[in-house]
């Protein structure tokens, strides 16, 4: 059975659409371009991170990072940029008797944010830098193993990335979900590992809680 559902955050619980907007913005490239530049680099299956190297090479993420907060631009993320099907999506299956977390590549900024968003709705809060693991790294879902007080199998791992959610995830012995939404999601929808190594391929995170209900009681 499943007894916790863990979350990623980007385009699963955070809509990053402003915040992409803004990097954007800060490498002085217009926003059409450099989404369209995103998407070409995700489709070649290339690290996001590639991106920025295609308009300054030798851009390290992180000192640009510690830069555009030192400018008063800090990379941000609040209420207003979570999907609409977040909170609703939390209490039903907190309702529905689930143990529930949040862990995702996020840094220790991002963390605080969380933090200050989730607290009350959620069990679990953990990022990569609070780990010192990143996903897809197994040393990462060995964490979120370690921090959730049930079985391994029994934890459900919902997340928007086959490269980096669900194929680490499902090897490190839990069950997955993958939304349909955001870039990654969007381009890999279609493809082998998509169709076939989730447990549950859902629309929204709306459809959690049913889907979650039908697979234990199909385990009973």
């Amino acid at each position: 059975m499943i007894r916790a559902v863990i979350f990623d955050v980007g385009e699963c619980l955070v809509d990053e659409t402003r915040e992409y907007g803004t990097w954007a913005d800060w490498l002085g490239v217009p926003r059409h371009t450099f989404h369209a530049m995103f998407g070409a680099v995700i489709a070649q299956g290339r690290d996001y991170r590639e991106t920025f190297q295609e308009f300054r090479p030798g851009f390290d993420l992180y000192e640009e990072r510690e830069k555009r907060a030192a400018a008063g631009q800090p990379e941000s993320f609040g209420e207003e940029d979570l999907y609409a099907d977040v909170r609703p999506a939390l209490r039903q299956l907190r309702a529905d008797g689930l143990w529930l977390g949040i862990a995702g590549n996020q840094t220790v900024r991002a963390g605080r944010i969380l933090r200050e968003l989730f607290s009350d709705a959620v069990d679990l809060i953990g990022t990569s830098d609070d780990w010192g693991a990143s996903k897809p790294e197994p040393a990462f879902f060995k964490r979120v193993a370690v921090a959730v007080p049930f079985e391994t199998h029994e934890i459900l791992y919902v997340g928007d990335r086959c490269d980096n959610d669900i194929r680490p995830a499902g090897q490190a012995g839990m069950h997955t979900a993958l939304v349909h939404r955001g870039p990654w999601a969007s381009i890999q929808w279609n493809s082998t590992e998509a169709k076939e190594l989730p447990t549950f391929r859902i629309e929204g995170l709306d459809e959690l809680a049913s889907r979650v209900d039908e697979f234990n009681a199909a385990a009973h």
